[in-house]
């Protein structure tokens, strides 16, 4: 596994080409979000999706799949935003929520099995960064580390996940809170799924 370090939580448009091409390739990276760190494919790569639902045991037609987005123009491209949704999201994101939305039939066959996907706009540059150098979103998963105590260090995520992953952006230690997940299928009645590190009123 490769491993990148990002000093001060900053964007280094070198690491972020690097971390760009391998997921261009089809690889998994590992990165930070204003949350957990996440592990990442390219959305629209098929056999990446599958190989990091493999990783983490995730069933596509059972479970949500979420992407992280650069912005709110690229979110509107792979989930259907109604004006309300859209006005919720925007008091909220870029933040530490998902917000379940109807798929938009531009993602890959792994998203359609249950017709909706999870929306991620983190608060945290390089995430956001990757999702902009890549043109589409990432596909993501939060990482779970094999001893708790690790949940927030990146050095020992690469030691736990050095087998499994392409490379590791070293953003510094995360949180050890999930993104609270807000139903948005119905966006007249939004529906907390998840209380997390964000605060939502409902």
């Amino acid at each position: 596994m490769k491993t990148f370090t990002s000093y001060g939580g900053g964007v280094d448009s070198r690491i972020i080409e690097q971390a760009v091409e391998l997921l261009r390739e089809g690889g998994v990276v590992i990165y930070p979000t204003d949350t957990l760190y996440a592990m990442g494919c390219d959305a629209l790569n098929p056999k990446a999706v599958e190989k990091l639902c493999r990783l983490k045991g995730i069933n596509p037609d059972k479970q949500m799949l979420s992407v992280v987005c650069s912005d709110f123009s690229q979110a509107a491209e792979y989930a259907r935003i109604d004006n309300r949704a859209f006005r919720i999201m925007k008091e909220y994101l870029p933040g530490p929520f998902t917000f379940v939305l109807p798929a938009a039939h531009t993602l890959p066959r792994q998203f359609k099995g249950r017709k909706t996907v999870g929306v991620r706009i983190p608060d945290n540059p390089i995430a956001r960064a990757m999702a902009e150098a890549l043109g589409n979103p990432v596909m993501s998963s939060s990482v779970a580390p094999y001893d708790p105590d690790d949940i927030v260090s990146p050095a020992a995520l690469a030691i736990d996940y050095e087998h499994q992953a392409d490379a590791l952006i070293d953003g510094g230690e995360g949180l050890d809170t999930p993104s609270t997940v807000v139903d948005l299928t119905d966006s007249s009645n939004p529906e907390v799924l998840r209380r997390g590190a964000g605060e939502f009123e409902e």
